[in-house]
């Protein structure tokens, strides 16, 4: 592996259980959409979401659009807004004490270790900036977000696409060869490595993933991470 100046990670599979998210933060969130709707709609910020999807869904009562929001998080959809609402009403359970963020436990002594050695470390996943704050800073191993320098969502571009990985190598401020980008979805490591990006294949869940021209690994203290 060549030397690398910055560290981009996926989240679920990579560096929190894919479970956490799907068996904890979704159902969270689905079973307190209504209710949160209703208390903030008159927010400006949630107002402006809530007029977003309103343009994508073609829906215009707020109770139709809780039912298209629900729907698009049973279809795991990456929409844009939808996943901003999320991160909303996971803010609220954050800080009420009621969400804490599982990690694998080869995450928290890697980043400390990179960090230390002066790698810039970075989040990149559909969930928006603000879910991704929030479950780096509420983690089992306290908060993180002092080891992590960016934060990238959907709105730089979906994770299958190599423009995207273009173009969070231009906001990072270096040149594509010299950024690992962890993941365990083969698709976003293709995109990745097609943007001239280091890659590498988480493969924690057990998966026995086809031949790519990715290294592997099944922990973070696996992988050869050397300024």
């Amino acid at each position: 592996m060549l030397p690398v100046s910055a560290v981009v990670m996926d989240i679920e599979g990579t560096t929190t259980p894919i479970a956490f998210v799907l068996d904890v933060l979704y159902p969270y969130a689905r079973d307190r959409m209504p209710d949160f709707v209703r208390r903030r709609r008159g927010e400006p910020e949630v107002g402006r979401i809530m007029d977003e999807i309103r343009d994508i869904a073609e829906v215009w009562n707020d109770e139709a659009v809780v039912v298209r929001l629900c729907e698009w998080m049973a279809e795991d959809r990456k929409v844009t807004p939808l996943k901003e609402l999320q991160g909303l009403i996971w803010e609220e359970g954050y800080h009420r004490g009621e969400l804490v963020s599982p990690l694998y436990p080869d995450v928290a002594p890697a980043l400390r270790d990179w960090h230390g050695r002066g790698i810039r470390l970075s989040i990149y996943s559909s969930g928006s900036v603000l879910a991704q704050r929030l479950i780096y800073a509420h983690t089992v191993d306290g908060d993180l977000t002092p080891l992590l320098s960016a934060y990238f969502d959907t709105r730089v571009g979906h994770k299958r696409e190599a423009d995207s990985y273009r173009r969070i190598a231009e906001l990072i401020g270096l040149p594509p060869r010299e950024i690992l980008f962890l993941s365990d979805v083969r698709e976003e490591l293709d995109a990745a490595r097609e943007a001239g990006w280091q890659t590498v294949w988480l493969t924690r869940e057990g998966l026995s993933p086809l031949a790519a021209a990715h290294r592997r690994a099944t922990r973070f203290d696996q992988i050869p991470v050397r300024p």
